[in-house]
């Protein structure tokens, strides 16, 4: 067999391989989807990873600080004030589980979002609530989940919608505080870490606060 005979013969039979393969890999499950983030701020973050790590579909909380100036601040400095951030949580969650929306709004059911001087008995700017968006999608859902808080409350929303920045995870100590084991001494007298954290959430008054507002509607109120 010639070259060009060869060639002739083994054009139809490599665009059946080819159509083959494109039938294949069309047949072959969608690849799953990715993880997306939702950073907000409200108020105290443990409470704020301990109630959306909770939430199905939500592949894990880090709370750390968010909005502000300083790069990588500490603990101590964003509460002393001055470096302009928030105490903010980053939530990972699959959104083929659950929706962004729905996490909005139930991030608007867990706080006081008409306090503009901090959250419960934690006053102060790194306590105010925001949410933090980085792109006009995310923004308009941010709006309409809060236009749906302020019409379900009768109350004016003053959380604000900010264009997110950079997100500093907070010290290791922070992170998943709620359900450590570790020995500290508080004004409480000495705990372990998660008797510690309820023991301040109770008395902070975050969960009668958040009741009182949303009733029924708090999906967190009493965890």
């Amino acid at each position: 067999m010639t070259r060009i005979a060869y060639l002739d013969y083994a054009k139809p039979a490599l665009l059946f391989a080819v159509i083959t393969l494109i039938a294949m890999l069309r047949a072959l499950p969608a690849p799953a989807a990715g993880t997306d983030t939702l950073t907000v701020a409200g108020g105290c973050f443990w409470c704020v990873e301990s109630d959306f790590e909770s939430v199905p579909g939500v592949v894990g909380a880090v709370s750390g600080f968010a909005g502000g100036k300083t790069a990588d601040p500490t603990y101590d400095q964003v509460t002393k004030g001055g470096t302009g951030h928030y105490e903010a949580v980053q939530i990972t969650f699959d959104p083929a589980r659950v929706s962004r929306e729905t996490l909005l709004n139930m991030f608007f059911r867990s706080v006081d979002p008409t306090d503009a001087g901090g959250q419960f008995c934690d006053r102060g700017d790194s306590y105010r609530t925001a949410i933090f968006v980085s792109n006009a999608g995310e923004k308009a859902l941010a709006e309409q989940a809060k236009a749906d808080a302020q019409r379900a409350l009768g109350q004016t929303v003053v959380t604000p919608i900010l264009q997110e920045g950079a997100f500093y995870p907070a010290e290791a100590y922070h992170q998943d505080y709620y359900k450590g084991s570790k020995l500290v001494f508080t004004r409480f007298g000495p705990k372990r870490q998660l008797n510690a954290y309820k023991a301040y959430r109770k008395a902070c008054g975050r969960d009668a606060r958040v009741k009182q507002l949303w009733g029924n509607d708090a999906p967190f109120a009493g965890s």
